[in-house]
């Protein structure tokens, strides 16, 4: 895993392999503050759900970690913290996230993963932190920036939790 830094509201990652991606997850976990709203942005099969599991892993969740891909959400309780993962892949339409009373989960109380954010544009609170991941080789390109305060801070923390040598 290595990376480079565009800017200082940007972090660049290269996960040559399955371990540097729950390497980033871990680094990530470790970061999380409630309150976050996170956007997975990236091809089906770029790796969203994969780093969503490491970063549950690394905050020692042991249950099974599915894609919400159907559901739309999955919850997951993490001691005194609740952590969202949401997939809007199926949305056809930005009304159908108000339609599902999705909205009630976007509290301070609670972090937020959201996979296909755009199929629900114009509903959804502003993102902290974009994550895009994008295929590479057999790798990813991971792309971590922020977008506010919140996620400035975020992405400050996960720099520092990176294995030596990956940023």
């Amino acid at each position: 895993m290595h990376g480079s830094d565009h800017n200082q509201s940007t972090l660049c990652l290269h996960l040559p392999d399955e371990a540097a991606s729950i390497a980033a997850g871990k680094a990530l976990a470790a970061a999380l503050k409630a309150g976050l709203n996170i956007w997975l942005i990236g091809d089906l099969g770029a790796g969203k759900t994969t780093l969503v599991r490491a970063a549950l892993r690394a905050l020692a969740y042991a249950g099974p970690v599915k894609s919400p891909t159907y559901s739309l959400v999955e919850l997951y309780k993490l001691s005194s913290l609740y952590l969202y993962h949401f997939d809007f892949y199926r949305l056809n339409h930005p009304e159908e996230f108000v339609d599902a009373g999705l909205g009630e989960y976007f509290t301070d109380a609670a972090i937020r993963f959201v996979e296909w954010p755009d199929k629900a544009a114009g509903f959804l609170p502003r993102a902290d932190l974009l994550v895009r991941l994008r295929h590479a080789g057999d790798g990813r390109e991971l792309e971590l920036e922020a977008v506010t305060a919140a996620g400035q801070q975020c992405l400050s923390e996960v720099s520092g939790h990176l294995p030596a040598g990956a940023a």
